[in-house]
């Protein structure tokens, strides 16, 4: 098995120098999860549900009032590098961009406007987010083709994995940033969010740590009963039985 470790950088467009120690975290349900107002989307225990609050209009049904129109998705503008960074959702969820990216998108793999300021490097220069090593690492095997033979480079029935060596350049696998980073939206919820994240890292609402443990609980050399037997292939001990469609 191969280990490979790299990191990847989000990014902005040129920022204010920020000291690093005065970054803050913001929760954005703070002020529109209320008691008053979960106590009102809560239809569960209502004797007598109106009908205004069956669905997302929150109007009557039998008008189509001024007050009808949905609430405008307004994106945050604040310039890079000026925003409060936000809480992630939960332990290591892909931070929300509390930025405005106007100017940033589309993020290609040639053009990455991103890198410039969340690169490891620069991150505490400008206050930003740097990306985390997870970035850098490769996960995808390097399997082999001379033009007539292809072999692979790992044994899935060992379970095997992949990981490359450490890096220091961003996995273009992870190039394209706003694939599971967004600007958070502005305004009031048509519905309250009352989910609540799980956190196993006390500094888990502003860190990611999946990087250290990524390969916790993983058997990838054939440790313990991790390796696909011969009967496991055979389906022996499966309760439909042995098939000979299912030997290798």
């Amino acid at each position: 098995m191969t280990k490979v470790l790299k990191v990847i950088a989000l990014g902005s467009l040129l920022v204010s120098a920020l000291n690093a120690s005065e970054v803050t975290h913001v929760n954005i349900d703070a002020t529109v999860n209320t008691a008053d107002r979960i106590s009102k989307d809560d239809l569960g225990n209502k004797k007598e549900v109106k009908e205004v609050v069956l669905g997302l209009r929150k109007t009557d049904l039998y008008s189509e009032e001024a007050d009808t129109a949905g609430t405008k998705t307004n994106y945050g503008s604040d310039a890079p590098g000026t925003s409060k960074r936000l809480e992630r959702a939960f332990q290591d969820a892909p931070p929300m961009i509390p930025h405005s990216v106007e100017g940033l998108l589309p993020i290609k793999r040639d053009n990455n406007q991103c890198i410039s300021c969340h690169m490891p490097e620069s991150a505490a220069a400008v206050g930003a987010t740097p990306i985390p090593k997870s970035h850098f690492t490769n996960f995808r095997p390097k399997h082999k083709f001379d033009g007539k033979e292809f072999s692979k480079v790992i044994d899935n029935y060992k379970n095997e994995v992949a990981i490359s060596k450490a890096s220091d350049k961003l996995s273009m696998a992870r190039f394209n940033c706003s694939q599971c980073h967004a600007p958070q939206s502005r305004g009031d919820l048509v519905v309250s969010n009352t989910f609540e994240g799980g956190f196993s890292e006390k500094n888990g609402k502003t860190t990611s740590t999946w990087y250290d443990h990524m390969t916790d609980d993983l058997a990838t050399v054939g440790e313990g009963n991790s390796i696909v037997t011969d009967a496991d292939r055979a389906n022996k001990n499966s309760a439909a039985g042995a098939s000979t469609w299912t030997k290798h």
